[in-house]
Protein backbone atom coordinates (compact mmCIF):
# COMPACT_ATOMS: atom_id res chain seq x y z
CA UNK A 1 0.00 0.00 0.00
CA UNK A 2 1.49 3.33 -0.85
CA UNK A 3 1.40 7.01 1.00
CA UNK A 4 -0.94 7.83 -2.16
CA UNK A 5 -3.42 5.36 -2.02
CA UNK A 6 -4.00 5.33 2.10
CA UNK A 7 -4.55 9.00 0.98
CA UNK A 8 -7.26 8.29 -1.55
CA UNK A 9 -8.90 5.89 0.68
CA UNK A 10 -9.13 7.88 3.45
CA UNK A 11 -10.63 11.12 0.81
CA UNK A 12 -13.00 8.41 -0.14
CA UNK A 13 -13.65 7.39 3.52
CA UNK A 14 -14.59 11.00 4.43
CA UNK A 15 -16.73 11.49 1.69
CA UNK A 16 -18.77 8.20 1.93
CA UNK A 17 -18.60 8.49 5.73
CA UNK A 18 -17.90 4.41 4.78
CA UNK A 19 -14.36 3.50 6.38
CA UNK A 20 -14.33 -0.12 5.68
CA UNK A 21 -12.29 -0.27 2.38
CA UNK A 22 -9.72 1.41 4.69
CA UNK A 23 -10.02 -0.29 7.24
CA UNK A 24 -9.55 -3.61 4.89
CA UNK A 25 -6.25 -1.95 3.20
CA UNK A 26 -4.81 -2.68 7.06
CA UNK A 27 -4.30 -6.66 7.63
CA UNK A 28 -4.76 -7.05 11.34
CA UNK A 29 -7.35 -5.08 11.66
CA UNK A 30 -9.02 -6.51 8.77
CA UNK A 31 -8.27 -10.14 10.74
CA UNK A 32 -9.52 -9.12 14.09
CA UNK A 33 -12.43 -7.29 11.97
CA UNK A 34 -12.56 -3.81 13.59
CA UNK A 35 -15.21 -1.78 12.43
CA UNK A 36 -16.11 2.09 13.01
CA UNK A 37 -19.00 4.22 13.75
CA UNK A 38 -17.99 8.35 12.80
CA UNK A 39 -20.49 10.19 15.27
CA UNK A 40 -19.71 13.91 14.06
CA UNK A 41 -16.54 14.33 14.74
CA UNK A 42 -15.73 11.50 16.67
CA UNK A 43 -15.11 7.63 15.94
CA UNK A 44 -16.63 4.75 17.95
CA UNK A 45 -13.99 1.71 16.90
CA UNK A 46 -16.09 -1.99 17.17
CA UNK A 47 -14.73 -5.28 17.35
CA UNK A 48 -17.64 -7.44 16.94
CA UNK A 49 -17.56 -11.00 19.50
CA UNK A 50 -15.32 -13.47 17.15
CA UNK A 51 -14.37 -16.95 18.29
CA UNK A 52 -11.13 -16.53 16.65
CA UNK A 53 -10.33 -13.29 18.87
CA UNK A 54 -10.67 -15.74 22.03
CA UNK A 55 -7.65 -16.46 24.29
CA UNK A 56 -9.19 -18.07 27.32
CA UNK A 57 -12.09 -20.48 26.08
CA UNK A 58 -12.64 -21.12 29.81
CA UNK A 59 -14.27 -17.79 30.89
CA UNK A 60 -14.31 -17.03 27.44
CA UNK A 61 -12.34 -14.16 27.11
CA UNK A 62 -10.58 -12.06 24.29
CA UNK A 63 -6.96 -12.62 24.07
CA UNK A 64 -5.25 -9.34 25.49
CA UNK A 65 -2.79 -9.25 22.37
CA UNK A 66 -6.17 -8.93 20.42
CA UNK A 67 -7.94 -6.08 22.83
CA UNK A 68 -4.32 -4.19 22.65
CA UNK A 69 -3.86 -4.54 18.90
CA UNK A 70 -7.98 -3.29 18.95
CA UNK A 71 -7.03 -0.15 20.62
CA UNK A 72 -3.13 0.48 18.76
CA UNK A 73 -5.10 0.14 15.16
CA UNK A 74 -7.95 2.25 16.52
CA UNK A 75 -5.71 5.03 17.19
CA UNK A 76 -3.99 4.81 13.80
CA UNK A 77 -6.91 4.81 12.15
CA UNK A 78 -8.22 7.57 14.04
CA UNK A 79 -5.24 9.93 13.05
CA UNK A 80 -5.99 9.14 9.71
CA UNK A 81 -9.78 9.91 10.00
CA UNK A 82 -9.44 12.83 11.92
CA UNK A 83 -5.90 14.56 12.35
CA UNK A 84 -5.06 14.87 8.63
CA UNK A 85 -1.89 12.35 8.30
CA UNK A 86 -1.25 11.26 4.93
CA UNK A 87 0.20 8.07 5.64
CA UNK A 88 -0.07 4.84 8.00
CA UNK A 89 1.36 5.97 11.61
CA UNK A 90 4.70 4.69 12.80
CA UNK A 91 3.98 3.28 16.41
CA UNK A 92 6.78 5.04 18.76
CA UNK A 93 5.42 3.33 21.83
CA UNK A 94 2.61 2.13 23.43
CA UNK A 95 1.14 1.30 27.09
CA UNK A 96 -2.04 -0.75 27.92
CA UNK A 97 -3.94 -1.24 31.31
CA UNK A 98 -5.97 -3.78 31.37
CA UNK A 99 -8.75 -3.57 34.56
CA UNK A 100 -11.23 -6.03 33.70
CA UNK A 101 -11.47 -8.97 32.17
CA UNK A 102 -12.46 -8.67 27.77
CA UNK A 103 -15.44 -11.18 27.78
CA UNK A 104 -16.97 -13.05 24.53
CA UNK A 105 -18.62 -9.94 23.26
CA UNK A 106 -18.85 -7.21 21.34
CA UNK A 107 -15.69 -4.29 22.40
CA UNK A 108 -15.44 -0.67 21.52
CA UNK A 109 -13.23 1.73 22.29
CA UNK A 110 -12.64 5.90 21.56
CA UNK A 111 -9.23 7.64 21.27
CA UNK A 112 -8.49 10.88 22.21
CA UNK A 113 -5.12 12.56 20.90
CA UNK A 114 -3.97 14.93 23.47
CA UNK A 115 -1.09 16.28 21.30
CA UNK A 116 -0.27 16.34 17.68
CA UNK A 117 3.02 17.95 16.87
CA UNK A 118 4.30 18.17 13.40
CA UNK A 119 6.62 14.39 13.64
CA UNK A 120 4.87 13.10 16.92
CA UNK A 121 0.81 12.39 18.50
CA UNK A 122 -0.03 11.24 21.37
CA UNK A 123 -2.92 9.30 21.48
CA UNK A 124 -5.44 8.20 24.81
CA UNK A 125 -7.57 5.21 23.88
CA UNK A 126 -10.09 3.74 25.93
CA UNK A 127 -12.34 0.58 25.73
CA UNK A 128 -15.20 -1.05 27.07
CA UNK A 129 -17.67 -3.55 26.17
CA UNK A 130 -21.19 -3.25 28.17
CA UNK A 131 -20.50 0.59 29.64
CA UNK A 132 -18.41 3.53 28.67
CA UNK A 133 -17.67 4.52 31.75
CA UNK A 134 -16.43 0.99 32.79
CA UNK A 135 -13.54 0.25 30.55
CA UNK A 136 -12.01 -3.07 29.99
CA UNK A 137 -8.48 -1.53 29.18
CA UNK A 138 -7.13 1.72 28.58
CA UNK A 139 -3.91 2.71 26.89
CA UNK A 140 -1.28 5.80 25.81
CA UNK A 141 0.25 5.48 22.68
CA UNK A 142 2.79 7.05 20.59
CA UNK A 143 3.10 7.72 17.36
CA UNK A 144 5.58 9.13 14.41
CA UNK A 145 3.57 10.82 12.12
CA UNK A 146 5.46 13.42 10.01
CA UNK A 147 3.03 15.34 9.15
CA UNK A 148 4.23 18.44 6.08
Amino acid sequence: MTVLNIAELVCVARETNDYSPLIDAIPYARMIGIQCQRQGDEAIFHLPANKDNIGNPILPALHGGVIAGFMEHSAVLHLLMFMGVPHIPKIIDFSTDYLRAGHFRDTYAQCQVWRQGRKVANVAITAWQTHRDEPIATARAHFKIDVP
